[in-house]
């Protein structure tokens, strides 16, 4: 079994404009004496590699705690894509998911500078999958993202953004993305990794 971390070290992470960057402190120093070495930090819900989930843009979708887990955890397809994600391209990138792992087609990461397009993510709402990752901090274009967010995640689906996927292969994998347990949250951080598939 390969396993690839597709996760943004946090304090280095890439961060949407205009959200804050994350903070570290540290309180204590075995090196100043202290007992233990103890660090504090600080970030956004939406920092380096994470989750969104319904209510960061639906006011009566579920946040994060309340979504199945099953949705970050589970086999994925990754697909290679650079530029704007057509409709035509999302229903070619679904149906070659599709008929890998029917599974797999439920969450589908995109590699690449992939930019998703509305008619994309109807065409992925439509076909009920659960999860739609990117390596972008955000999918749909970075100054007009919330109609594709409004699409995807209206439709049920949650979102991964920035993760990173240059070492991984296209192909079918079992991903876990599970988001920290933020009672009440829009978004939260995860560690994502994919496994390989053992046959």
């Amino acid at each position: 079994m390969t396993i690839f971390d597709i996760s943004q070290e946090v304090f280095t992470c890439r961060v949407f404009p205009g959200d804050p960057a994350p903070e570290r402190k540290v309180l204590r120093a075995t090196a100043n004496g202290d007992v233990c070495n103890l660090t504090a930090f600080y970030m956004c819900a939406h920092n380096g590699t994470h989750v969104d989930a319904p209510f960061h843009f639906l006011q009566d979708g579920k946040t994060v705690d309340a979504v199945p887990l099953a949705a970050f955890v589970g086999p994925a397809y990754v697909a290679e894509h650079d530029g704007i994600v057509s409709g035509a391209d999302a229903e070619a990138i679904f149906e070659k998911a599709n008929a890998r792992d029917p599974k797999a087609a439920k969450r589908i990461l995109v590699k690449g500078a992939a930019v998703l397009s509305a008619d994309a993510a109807k065409v992925f709402a439509a076909k009920g999958i659960l999860l739609f990752g990117n390596e972008s901090q955000t999918v749909g274009p970075e100054d007009a993202p919330a109609e594709v967010h409004r699409i995807l995640l209206g439709a049920g689906a949650v979102l991964l953004e920035g993760i990173r996927l240059a070492a991984v292969p296209a192909g079918v994998y079992f991903l876990c993305a599970a988001p920290l347990n933020l009672s009440g949250a829009d978004g939260a951080p995860c560690r994502a990794l994919l496994t390989t598939i053992e046959t």
